[in-house]
């Protein structure tokens, strides 16, 4: 006879009480990323700065510092980072889609952003969240300036290049495809490598996996 399995109804729900009181009590993001602009150093971690970025720091703007002191926390507007503006000469810019504030900020200055990411002149076919909010270096930019920021001329792609495999895995390839294929190896095309690398591991990659354990309920 097969013994019944034991139903543990107060230990699942003891579990979903600490799990509930865990996501509860973890630290907003105002208070991960709050600054002592006096020291340098982050209070909730202790952490401070790096030297170099003092500066930067000092006069530049968050996100949130923009979006906060805008009309519908700037729906609809284009945004743009000064290392972008520095590193490339193709439009690079968020536009904001939606925000979700954080209202116990002081200021409303910290929170989460979505929007469609145009990267090099190149536009991402569907909206997902701004990565790096808390970052010091975001620009606005100007309504009359917005259709000559986004004009870009599309740099054509550069060809693939490849090379030819080793000649012992050469003559592997041959073999294996002359073998599948039955034909003789003299008649099959020569075997190349692509040098381009295809990274599928990539930071969207663990994102989704991330938002799926999420949806499901197991810890990240």
């Amino acid at each position: 006879m097969v013994k019944k399995k034991r139903l543990r109804l107060i230990a699942e729900m003891a579990r979903k009480i600490r799990a509930y009181r865990e996501l509860k009590n973890r630290p907003r993001d105002s208070q991960r990323y709050a600054l002592d602009y006096d020291t340098m150093t982050r209070p909730f971690s202790g952490k401070k700065l790096p030297v170099l970025a003092w500066k930067d720091v000092q006069r530049e703007t968050r996100l949130f510092s923009l979006l906060s002191g805008m009309r519908m926390f700037g729906l609809g507007r284009l945004f743009t980072r000064k290392s972008w503006l520095d590193e490339h000469t193709e439009p690079c810019y968020w536009k904001i889609t939606k925000v979700k504030v954080d209202y116990t900020a002081e200021n409303m200055d910290h929170g989460k952003a979505w929007g469609v990411l145009t990267f090099r002149g190149k536009e991402e076919p569907k909206e997902r969240e701004v990565d790096k909010v808390m970052y010091h270096d975001w620009r606005l930019v100007p309504k009359h300036e917005e259709e000559e920021f986004r004009r870009c001329e599309p740099v054509p792609e550069p060809a693939a290049r490849s090379v030819r495999y080793p000649p012992l895995l050469r003559a592997m390839i041959l073999a294996q495809q002359a073998k599948e294929q039955g034909v003789e190896v003299s008649t099959l095309p020569e075997p190349l490598l692509p040098l381009k690398r295809v990274v599928t591991l990539n930071q969207e990659y663990f994102r989704r996996q991330d938002e799926l354990k999420k949806q499901e309920g197991t810890p990240v």
